[in-house]
């Protein structure tokens, strides 16, 4: 008898379980919580392209998420691909509908997925972690930042859909960039998998539950207050590299209501960045635990 080719056996690689979906079901699906429903699928190209196609055709309730043990081709900003072993991260996307909030207002959504993935994963794999403005997850590896995931947003339907990739297992062979990280480098407590989803999830509900209540203000809601205390890119001088292929360099002074980071330019002038890559020059970096 030919053994099954170990490339698709889901249990091939013990030190990364599968996730067990009914577990994450019953620990996060209440009748008073934001989570309305949980599905884990063992491959996609992408939980946010999935997503979104069921939030047009109105086949997505507010609180679905979606999760893959593999995504062949997902998707970070500026269209960059985003892989990584299966079973190696968390990949996965959630649908919301911030209903009456203002629809400008709604672009602090990946702002405040990127405080609820910091916070929760601080608590629950011990690892410090930071965030890159605009929607970057960083932890310190050997004394270097580097980027262990990554956030993006899209409108879709009647809300919005935020996907999250985290590097949570991926050995020093296995990073795709010198500057890429993950929690297991950066000296993890835990890299239980399940553990580190149920963490992030419950500290997204609790941040969409207090931006709501504040309909969709960041400042009363504390969002804007905390996503400065752990952004690692004020303080610092940096380069954005705008939209058009211009760049700006000037110091990160402060995070403004909209959510945009304000640069000091040499020229004493205070410019609002809404959208761009970041570039770290030099200055010290902020954490949050």
């Amino acid at each position: 008898m030919t053994p099954p080719d170990a490339s698709h056996n889901r249990w091939s690689d013990l030190d990364r379980p599968p996730l067990n979906a009914t577990a994450l079901r019953r620990g996060l699906l209440r009748p008073d919580t934001l989570w309305a429903s949980l599905e884990v699928v063992e491959s996609t190209g992408s939980t946010n392209t999935d997503l979104a196609e069921r939030a047009r055709a109105g086949a997505a309730a507010e609180g679905t998420v979606l999760v893959a043990e593999e995504q062949t081709a997902g998707r970070g900003r500026l269209e960059r691909s985003w892989t990584a072993p299966p079973r190696s991260g968390l990949f996965f996307s959630v649908y919301l509908e911030p209903g009456d909030i203002p629809v400008e207002r709604w672009g602090w959504v990946p702002l405040l997925a990127g405080v609820a993935a910091a916070t929760g994963l601080a608590k629950s794999a011990g690892v410090d972690m930071s965030l890159k403005w605009p929607n970057d997850l960083l932890v310190t590896v050997e004394g270097e930042e580097r980027k262990t995931g990554g956030i993006l947003g899209e409108f879709a339907g009647d809300g919005i859909v935020v996907g999250l990739g985290i590097n949570v297992s991926l050995r020093a062979d296995e990073l795709p960039a010198p500057t890429a990280g993950s929690l297991a480098l950066a000296g993890a407590v835990s890299t239980d998998r399940e553990t580190l989803l149920r963490a992030v999830l419950r500290s997204m509900e609790h941040w969409y539950g207090a931006w709501k209540a504040a309909d969709g203000d960041a400042a009363a809601s504390g969002l804007q207050a905390a996503y400065a205390a752990g952004c690692a890119t004020l303080d610092r001088t940096v380069r954005a590299e705008l939209p058009g292929g211009t760049s700006l360099v000037g110091e990160a002074v402060a995070i403004d209501g909209d959510g945009r980071l304000i640069l000091s330019t040499e020229d004493g002038l205070q410019q609002p960045v809404s959208a761009g890559d970041i570039v770290h020059l030099r200055g010290a970096a902020g954490g949050l635990t």
